[in-house]
Formats: structure tokens, C-alpha cells, sequence
């Protein structure tokens, strides 16, 4: 479709050498040869046939080199499409041949003679373009006279006008004759595509310059271009003029590409990947990239674009000490990303664990199905891998994600015994012990716990008290209990020890009160508005994922049955006493609802009566909670919170941010650090749990977003979002 001369002139520079590109006139293509030869262009395609390779009985023409130059083919004044001009070069191949009759008279000779200087070497020449979506292919007849023939010599060149590409497009060109006497040429070429479109950083942030004319509509897309599956739309908008879009840097991942074009019938849209080797967007890759335990058998790992990686399992044993990696591996191909994949286990155990690690270098060995001894010695080879002192075997590898994906439904890790069989050929079979220091044999006369204990762990995998984890030809793998054997030789220092702690656990009760405050953590009291269904839950999750740290969470939401009984401002009245009593926290997340709500009260007073859901606790507090905020009572009793993209901590009313106010997930370690209180743990520990609470909120925040009918797009930057179109 033709393109409007401003993007071509664009596109092509602004020196006046570009943009005074040759122009030609109509759709017609035409073709013409250099001084001294004649040739013919066919009209129409033709079928793109090189056939073999056969031999000359003499000199013929042959294509000897390509090259292309960029035209313009103009159907108005302004408007042009790029074309692709090309020349080939000829020359001759091979020679007359000679006759052998010495006999032959030499009035046959002359007249042989004369016939070959009134004679001219002809030649089809085949031009064949590919620009996808277009394949063309054009037929060149090409003469040149005998006596202008020298063998080896070029002879000139014909230029054909012309391909017709679009911007930005990888065009090839092939070159051959029919008949073909040898290979044929080809020429690959990327074409300009739209400078218009400039991706610049300014700070954190990424930058989208559009510098088109005011009246130019155009549409604009950003999506993730996956290996596996269709492209996923992430950002869409059909624009005018000059545009400015901003991206925050997280949001940057290998995959992430943009498409415009202009807004016409038919138009040719252009697609760049810009942030393909940009080492932030590999770094959010692995960011944003999840394992997930579809079934006891079954796993996924979650991610926006296709990983460089590998996914092995490994044993962690009860303790410190590195994941030991296991015999069967995962497959040693990049794995696929949203996708379920299956585990190769009988048997599930808490202490098995699950690795992902970036591949830069690796080399992969394909075996056949069939190969069984060559799989044995591979088998036999990591076996002995894992009896070594544990190393960093190939340095193109870096752990990136390891999950133990079923501690949360087993139970935490146990004290087990992991026991590695090896079958080799004529039924030979060898055991060890996986430990921290490398693979023990069974039995052995290490120094090692399992050598000492290896009588013992043979008679429970002989009497079926080990349990297996996997069985295949090649080998298998049992977890024996540890329990029974742990110092059972030391009877009187357990009594030692028993007798100590019986001690300290006196000592213990005599500050009763503080040990149980701090086994059971600080109390924090969440006051909600009630805004819907999708903040209940997001409230929901923020309160369930507090409790799995040192806290001890009261919400409305867990408490409908008292808020029935005893109505919203009794309930929050007992909540609110025992908390303070306790040393605890008040924390008011607000909301657009909450808001309201709090300037109802600031500007009218209360609200009159039945104007809020009966069980709307943050509307029943604020008759306690305000005169406590106009009394300079809140600090250190209250603080505040809200919600990222939801409502900017600046929305807050001005009262209430006399206590801090943060904004969830992105303070969350400073907002954990508040809960806790003085003595608050280490800036490292906060910063685990903070990312704990935000993978458990994530997924209620998206829901929220998707509830209220506002895809989230300016994500994490509050009231600013709406300045990024």
C-alpha cells in the first residue's frame, strides 16, 4: 500500500542524498541492460524452478554478482512505496569448442567463422525476491554478441525495476539461469524501518518518543511475543501526532514488542523487539517468573516470555547445606513456560525441592530412546557427580528460582535418609547415601553418619520401612526415616539436657506475659471500608498473608458472626481496647470508599443512620477513631495504608496523615518494619517477608483490578498513571 512520502523521508534520513531517492512513475516493471546488450523482461511472474546444476557444451551467460539499490515507485506526488532496484552483473563461463578433424577443409572453417561473428550468446536470467508476506519471482532474456565475448570476462550488467517492500522488511534475492550451470547467488538485506518510534530511558523509567506530524493517525501496540503460543496484547491505542509513552521499568521484559502503524486500509505494520538484550528486562524476567504445583505429579513454571533455563530436582536435606541435584533430571531442554509439565516420581517427599537455572552455554546431548548403555554410563556418570564434594560443575549455570513445592502440603523437611540405587548391566546393583559431603556407599567405613548408621538403614529398605521416590531400570531412590536413630546412644545427655531446659523453662515462666507477646507476635487491627467483593478479597489476602508472620491479625471479615451479635461499634470498640492494651497497632487501609466516608465525617458529622452496610466496621470506628487523630493521640497507635494504582497515599485526608501512610506492595518492607514495632526484624528478614506478603497479594490486587473494570496499566505509580498514554 503506498506509504506517505513524510514516513519515507523519515525513514530513509534527512540528507538530501537519501531523500532525493529516484523516483518512478506507474506500476509497470521494466528492466534495461548496460551499453552492448540487449535484453527483455517477460510480463509476469514466473514459477520459481532452479532445477539441477547441468553442464555447458560452451560459453553461456551467468549471473556473477548482486546488488540492490533503493527507488521509489510514486502513484501521487506524496504518496510512494520503497522499491527494491536490482542489478546483476554477467559474465561468461566455459569455451567454443574446438574441432579435432584436422581434415576439415578451410572453406568449412571460414564459413564457421563468419557464423559465429553474426552469431549472439543468449541467456535467461531468473531474479527471485521473497519479502514476506511476498514471493516473486521475474524472467530476464539477456543476448549479447559473440564477438563482445571473452570467457571469464564480465560482460555488463542488467538492472530490473523493481520489488516492492515494506519498511523495516528482510528481503532475499536469488539469482540463477534455466538451465542452471551453477550454484545460484543470493543477497539478504534488512531495509530501514521507522526511526519515528525512539526508545530512550529517563531514570527508572522508559521512554516511547513517537515524532510524527500533527495530522498523522497512527495505532500503537505493546505485547509479549512468545515462543510458545500467540502474541499476548499488554497495551493498545490508536494515536495522533507527536506522543510521549512512558513505561516504568519493571514492566520491561525480553519479550515485550511494539507495533505501529498507520491508520489506513491495509496498512503494513512494523514490529521491533527493543529490549531483547536489555539486561533489566532479563533481570524482571526472573523477577516475574513463578513455580506452581499443579498436582502432587504435576508443575508449571509461570513466566511473560520463553526462559533460557533448565529445571532439575534436588534434595534438601534437614539443615544448612546446599539442594543436592538428582538422579532422574528434568528434561536438559530450555523448559516451556505456562505449560504443565509432568514429574518422574512415584512418591512425593517435603525435602524434595525444585531448581530453575539460567542456561548461557550449555551443551545438550540428545540420545535415542533405544540407547540404553549409553544412558546407563550417563546415569552411572552423575551418579558418581553426586558422590564428588559439591562443586559448580559447569559455570554457564546460575540458580535462579528453587521452590520446595511440597513442603506446604507435606509438612517442613524431615530428617530422612536419601538412599541412591544404581543398576547397571547382568543385574549388578550398588547403594549410597546422599549427604552433604557427596554420595556414601553402603555399606562403608567412612566417618560419615550414614557409614555408622548403614547396617541400619540397609535392614529398613529390606524390611520396607524406606519409602520410594522413583523406580526406573537404571536405578531408584528411598527417603528412610531418621527419627529412631537420632543419639541414642546419649541417653544421659539427653537427661542432661532435659534437666537444663526444666530449668529454663522456669525461669521462663516468670515472665509469662512477655514470652507469650513475642511467641505469638504484635497485634494489628485492619479497618476497611467496604468497597465490593474484589477489595473484600484483596483485604482478605493482605490479612491472611500477615499471619504467617509474627502477628495477630483481627479484620471484620473473620468476624462476621460477633458483628451480627454486637453490632460494628461494640465490636470495634472490644477490638480496638484489646489491641491498644496489648501494645499493638490500628492500621486504617484506605480506599476511594474510605475516603469518602472520612470526608463525610470531616466536613457533614456522622452520616445518617443505615447509610452504610450493616457490617461496615471502618464506618462505626471513625466516631472513635477521629477524636483521637484531633487530639494528637495517633501516633504510635495508628498508621495508615492503601493500595498501589488503587489510590495515592496524597488522596489520604490531610488529618490522617499525621501517622504514616504507605503504599502496598511497594513499601511493604517500611510498612511490615511499622507493624513490628521497635523491635523489628533485620532489614534482610523484612525484605524476605515483604516479598512473601507480595506474592500472596499480587493475584488479589490483579482480581481487584479486574473486578472495577480498569485494566491496571500505570501499575505502581498511583495518581501518575494516567499520564502515561
Amino acid at each position: 500500500m503506498p506509504v506517505p512520502w513524510f514516513l519515507l523521508s523519515l525513514a530513509l534520513g534527512r540528507s538530501p542524498m537519501v531523500v532525493s531517492l529516484e523516483r518512478l512513475v506507474g506500476l509497470q516493471d521494466a528492466a534495461r541492460c548496460s551499453p552492448g546488450l540487449s535484453c527483455h523482461l517477460w510480463d509476469g511472474d514466473v514459477l520459481c524452478l532452479p532445477g539441477s546444476i547441468v553442464s555447458a557444451s560452451g560459453p553461456v551467460l551467468v549471473p556473477t554478482r548482486l546488488r540492490t539499490e533503493l527507488v521509489l515507485r510514486c502513484y501521487q506526488e506524496t504518496d510512494c512505496d520503497l522499491c527494491v532496484r536490482v542489478v546483476v552483473h554477467l559474465a561468461v563461463h566455459g569455451h567454443w569448442e574446438e574441432h579435432e578433424d584436422e581434415g576439415e577443409s578451410a572453406g568449412a572453417v571460414g564459413l564457421e567463422l563468419e557464423e559465429f561473428r553474426n552469431a549472439s550468446l543468449q541467456a535467461q536470467v531468473v531474479l527471485s525476491f521473497q519479502a514476506y508476506p511476498t514471493a516473486r519471482c521475474v524472467l530476464l532474456e539477456v543476448q549479447v554478441p559473440a564477438v563482445l565475448v571473452q570467457p571469464g570476462q564480465s560482460v555488463g550488467s542488467v538492472v530490473f525495476d523493481c520489488f516492492e517492500a515494506a519498511l523495516g522488511a528482510e528481503v532475499r534475492i536469488w539469482s540463477y539461469t534455466q538451465p542452471r550451470y551453477q550454484k545460484e547467488l543470493n543477497l539478504t538485506q534488512q531495509l530501514p524501518a521507522l526511526p519515528w518510534l525512539n526508545v530512550s530511558a529517563d531514570g527508572d523509567d522508559v521512554c516511547l518518543v513517537l515524532d510524527v506530524s500533527e495530522e498523522q493517525h497512527f495505532g500503537l501496540l505493546l505485547y509479549w511475543n512468545q515462543v510458545q503460543g500467540p502474541i499476548k496484547p499488554r497495551w493498545h491505542r490508536n494515536l495522533t501526532g507527536p506522543q510521549t509513552i512512558t513505561l516504568n521499568h519493571t514492566d520491561l521484559v525480553p519479550c515485550l514488542c511494539i507495533q505501529v502503524w498507520p491508520l489506513e486500509p491495509d496498512a503494513v505494520r512494523t514490529n521491533f523487539c527493543p529490549f531483547r538484550e536489555d539486561p533489566r528486562a532479563h533481570q524482571n524476567l526472573w523477577h516475574q517468573a513463578r513455580l506452581r504445583l499443579l498436582s502432587p505429579q504435576s508443575w508449571q513454571l509461570d513466566a511473560p516470555c520463553s526462559l533460557p533455563a533448565e529445571v532439575v530436582l534436588c534434595w534438601q536435606a534437614l539443615g544448612s547445606g546446599p539442594c543436592q541435584p538428582l538422579v532422574p533430571p528434568l528434561p536438559r531442554e530450555n523448559v516451556t513456560v505456562n505449560k504443565a509439565q509432568e514429574f518422574p516420581l512415584l512418591k512425593v517427599h517435603p525435602n524434595l525441592c525444585v531448581q530453575v537455572k539460567y542456561r548461557d552455554s550449555l551443551t545438550s546431548f540428545l540420545l535415542p530412546a533405544h540407547s540404553l548403555p549409553f544412558l546407563a554410563l550417563a546415569l552411572l556418570f552423575l551418579v558418581l557427580l553426586t558422590m564428588a564434594p559439591s562443586k559448580q560443575v559447569n559455570s554457564g549455570e546460575k540458580l535462579q528460582l528453587q521452590e520446595c513445592l511440597w513442603a506446604e502440603s507435606l509438612g517442613s523437611f524431615k530428617d530422612d535418609m536419601l538412599l541412591v540405587e544404581t543398576r547397571g548391566p547382568h543385574d549388578n546393583r550398588s547403594l549410597c547415601a546422599l549427604e552433604p559431603s557427596g554420595c556414601t556407599p553402603l555399606p562403608s567405613r567412612a566417618s560419615t553418619r550414614a557409614a555408622r548408621l548403614g547396617q541400619q538403614l540397609l535392614q529398613d529398605l529390606h524390611s520396607g520401612q524406606c519409602l520410594q521416590l522413583w523406580d526406573d531400570d537404571l536405578g531408584a531412590l528411598w527417603a528412610c526415616p531418621m527419627d529412631k536413630y537420632i543419639h541414642k546412644r546419649w541417653a544421659l545427655g539427653w537427661l542432661a539436657c532435659l534437666l537444663f531446659a526444666a530449668m529454663l523453662f522456669f525461669l521462663l515462666l516468670l515472665k509469662k506475659d512477655h514470652v507469650k507477646a513475642a511467641a505469638s507476635g504484635r497485634s494489628a487491627l485492619l479497618l476497611h471500608s467496604a468497597d465490593g467483593a474484589g477489595f473484600e478479597r484483596l483485604v482478605g489476602a493482605l490479612a491472611s498473608a500477615l499471619c504467617r508472620l509474627p502477628l495477630r491479625v483481627a479484620v471484620d471479615l473473620w468476624s462476621r458472626r460477633e458483628l451480627s451479635a454486637q453490632g460494628p461499634l461494640a465490636w470495634f470498640h472490644a477490638q480496638r481496647r484489646q489491641t491498644l492494651q496489648e501494645g499493638g497497632v490500628v492500621v486504617l487501609l484506605f480506599s476511594p470508599g474510605a475516603v469518602a466516608l472520612c470526608h463525610e465525617w470531616l466536613q457533614d458529622g456522622a452520616p445518617a443512620p443505615g447509610a452504610h452496610c450493616p457490617h461496615d466496621a471502618f464506618a462505626a470506628s471513625l466516631s472513635c477513631v477521629l477524636p483521637d487523630f484531633l487530639q494528637g493521640r495517633a501516633h504510635g497507635r495508628y498508621i495508615g495504608a492503601c493500595f498501589d494504582g488503587l489510590l495515592h497515599p496524597d488522596a489520604v485526608p490531610a488529618l490522617f496523615r499525621a501517622v504514616p501512610v504507605f503504599s502496598l506492595p511497594s513499601q511493604l518492607p517500611d510498612f511490615l518494619g511499622a507493624l513490628q514495632g521497635p523491635g523489628a526484624s533485620s532489614p534482610g528478614l523484612l525484605g524476605k517477608r515483604a516479598e512473601q506478603v507480595s506474592r500472596a497479594l499480587q493475584p488479589a490486587l490483579d482480581n481487584c483490578f479486574l473486578s472495577l473494570g480498569s485494566p491496571r496499566e500505570g501499575r505502581g505509580t498511583g495518581h501518575g498513571a494516567e499520564d502515561r498514554t
